[in-house]
């Protein structure tokens, strides 16, 4: 099943657990003065939240969105926690009022989802196949959020320095023609390297990344798998898969200079990759993490899921 639909099927069950309480449990529980709220109700109360955002998360940016709704029932929580706590004790009420009761439910989850998402683990769903064979379209990675130092959510101020991209790293940035859309591509050159592309095979600092044939394979394309050469690459000592079309495909060569505070991306797909080749430097402002290990896998030719790449690490 596609983990949208299953995700929506979720949301619409709780949700409408939710929306039944708030319209007749609710009334009831007052009217018999019980004050415990059932548990598959707080069930209900956790997972409609999280299936929505992960719906969110999986087809549009939603960072602002989430950092919004922590704000609100932070708010609404905390004006409970100070004032109508206490006007309600006074006047014998036993239940908050609907808007209290679900944003005083709603705070802690979407607190935490907040906090994993903009400091630790941040999901990240692959459309293309600019990194074949490494990483495939319809891969969903998981991003290491504080690799290259903790960032806070919406302005994306640095606030703590941890390390910088290395070469090699596959790295998550905000595409700077759009920061907006997130890209994943591989670290080619940090600030200072000199990178050169010459016959389909890299060169930094003057270094060659040697590459080994290992057989024939296909660009796996929406329109059609394109032939292609599958072969090793030891970048830097860091050693990948990468796909190459020996005859066609991209076959421009440069040299560069990668500037301070710059970065140069690369897709393991060299012939089919919308990287730094055509729309230049990645600025360090634009990092968001380093993805590191595949958690779902979902094929959108044959819909299913691709059991065999849970768990492949980056």
């Amino acid at each position: 099943m596609n983990t949208i639909v299953l995700l929506l099927f979720v949301a619409i069950v709780t949700g409408a657990i939710c929306l039944i309480d708030f319209v007749w449990l609710r009334r009831s529980r007052i009217e018999r003065r019980i004050e415990k709220t059932p548990a598959f109700l707080y069930v209900a109360q956790v997972a409609f939240p999280l299936s929505v955002l992960f719906i969110l998360l999986l087809t549009v940016n939603f960072e602002l969105l989430l950092t919004s709704a922590v704000l609100l029932s932070g708010v609404i929580w905390l004006i409970d926690l100070i004032w109508l706590r206490r006007r309600r004790r006074a006047k014998g009420i036993m239940m908050p009022s609907v808007w209290v009761d679900y944003g005083r439910s709603f705070f802690p989850v979407l607190l935490l989802v907040l906090v994993v998402r903009s400091f630790l683990i941040q999901p990240f769903r692959v459309p293309t196949g600019s990194l074949e064979p490494t990483v495939m379209p319809g891969d969903l990675i998981a991003v290491n959020q504080y690799t290259y130092g903790l960032r806070l959510p919406v302005v994306h101020t640095k606030i703590l320095k941890v390390s910088e991209p290395k070469i090699g790293d596959i790295a998550v940035f905000r595409w700077p023609v759009n920061p907006k859309v997130d890209f994943v591509k591989r670290v080619i050159g940090t600030p200072g390297d000199v990178v050169e592309y010459k016959d389909k095979v890299l060169y930094v600092n003057g270094k060659e990344a040697t590459q080994d044939i290992i057989g024939p394979a296909f660009d796996v394309e929406p329109q059609g798998n394109i032939p292609a050469q599958k072969r090793s690459e030891d970048l830097q000592g860091v050693k990948h898969d990468i796909l190459v079309r020996p005859n066609g495909g991209d076959s421009t060569n440069f040299k560069l200079t990668v500037p301070q505070g710059m970065y140069f991306m690369m897709g393991d797909n060299r012939d089919d990759s919308d990287d730094s080749r055509s729309w230049g430097f990645v600025p360090e402002a634009n990092l968001v993490g380093k993805a590191f290990i595949v958690w779902l896998s979902w094929d959108n030719k044959h819909h299913n899921v691709r059991w065999r790449r849970i768990g492949n690490k980056l």
